[in-house]
């Protein structure tokens, strides 16, 4: 294999490098617009389950699958086992479906009691239950060290040379500027869940640099991601496909929804429940609140609710899993909303369920979609 710095292939073209860069500034852009001025659509597309997370999810995926060939490509050409690929792939379709919670919303199953009780979220993924202060210096070390470090020893003589003996392949340096954009973004935050922005870009950012890692390893034997496309080409391709999936996948998702009758009775009868409860005592907690029931009761001491009209449904058959961590019966989180009014002193509480879709689609101030829920409560302040 070719000494790094004499390789033509750790210099992608031009058109690489616009393509890849302007992709990464249209993301970025994109979020800033439509924070600024149309708020309610950019709560909309940071929501779980829309198309931001399902096309970082398709882009995660679509990246895992694009190191394989390049593992294989990097096998005949060096002779060597490519473990790095391989461990790059694996990570890739891991942090693709911790994105999708492994398919929970998806099914519509009911994780084990160590989930509902120890990951905030209530899901069936693993980063929710570490610590947050290591989930945030894991990924400024990808960001970092893999998107940026890397790139740049391998294009240094003495650094690269040590890389290539460990079998280590770094992204193309023209990637630098995706992951390091990624990077800032994360530590500035400048809008709320500025961190499902991040995390597109550097999905991108792995899906490029799999479909570089193709070409560089494909040389002479004409093995493309994309056959006979020009690399920058590709990358516009890629960005459109995972763009199409992000917002088919909401669709399609849509169109499985479980709108059994038995069930919406059920959650009505649940709601009628959570207001009994909540119309029995005083409630401690802050304005603007929007959290999971669950975690309200817990980080609010509101233990009474444990032992509530909801608890008692137990009796009528309501599984103990579900009683005793607030899950509606699609099996996911109900949700609890406190709005403070300035204008009139109320103090609005209410209970919901993402309902049959299993997704958010309600705003801050009203339920919408098919979304199912009650005013539990309306004090003064």
């Amino acid at each position: 294999m070719p000494e790094p710095s004499t390789n033509p292939f750790l210099r992608p073209s031009w058109r690489f490098f616009a393509v890849a860069n302007a992709v990464a500034l249209l993301v970025v852009l994109y979020a800033a617009l439509l924070r600024a001025y149309r708020p309610e659509l950019y709560y909309v597309a940071v929501q779980e389950d829309l198309y931001l997370e399902w096309a970082t999810f398709w882009a995660l995926l679509l990246a895992s699958i694009a190191y394989v060939p390049a593992a294989r490509g990097y096998r005949i050409v060096t002779g060597q086992f490519p473990w790095f690929f391989a461990g790059v792939a694996v990570f890739c379709f891991l942090v693709a479906m911790e994105e999708i919670s492994w398919g929970q919303r998806v099914f519509g199953y009911r994780p084990p009691s160590y989930f509902l009780e120890q990951n905030f979220q209530q899901e069936l993924n693993i980063h929710n239950v570490i610590d947050s202060d290591i989930r945030q210096l894991v990924l400024q070390l990808v960001l970092a060290g893999y998107g940026m470090v890397l790139p740049i020893a391998a294009n240094i003589r003495r650094s690269g040379a040590l890389l290539q003996r460990a079998r280590i392949v770094a992204p193309a340096i023209a990637l630098l500027p995706v992951f390091a954009a990624a990077l800032i973004l994360y530590l500035w935050y400048p809008w709320s869940h500025s961190g499902e922005w991040v995390e597109m870009i550097m999905a991108l950012g792995f899906l490029f640099g799999a479909q570089e890692h193709n070409h560089r390893f494909s040389a002479g034997e004409e093995r493309h991601i994309l056959p006979g496309i020009e690399r920058g080409v590709g990358l516009i391709t890629s960005s459109v496909l995972v763009g199409i999936l992000g917002v088919a996948s909401v669709a399609l998702s849509r169109a499985a929804q479980d709108a059994d009758p038995a069930l919406l009775t059920a959650t009505r009868a649940e709601i009628a429940a959570l207001k009994r409860d909540f119309a029995s005592e005083q409630l401690e907690s802050a304005c603007n609140l929007h959290k999971r029931l669950f975690t309200f009761v817990e980080e609010y001491g509101q233990d009474h609710l444990y032992h509530g009209n909801f608890a008692d449904l137990e009796e009528q058959g309501l599984p103990a899993d579900r009683a005793g961590f607030f899950i509606d019966p699609w099996n996911s989180p109900y949700w609890i909303r406190i709005r403070c009014v300035d204008e009139t002193g109320e103090v609005i509480r209410f209970v919901y369920s993402f309902g049959p879709d299993r997704r958010r689609d309600s705003t801050d101030f009203e339920l919408r979609g098919d979304d199912i829920g009650a005013v539990v409560l309306t004090t003064e302040r």
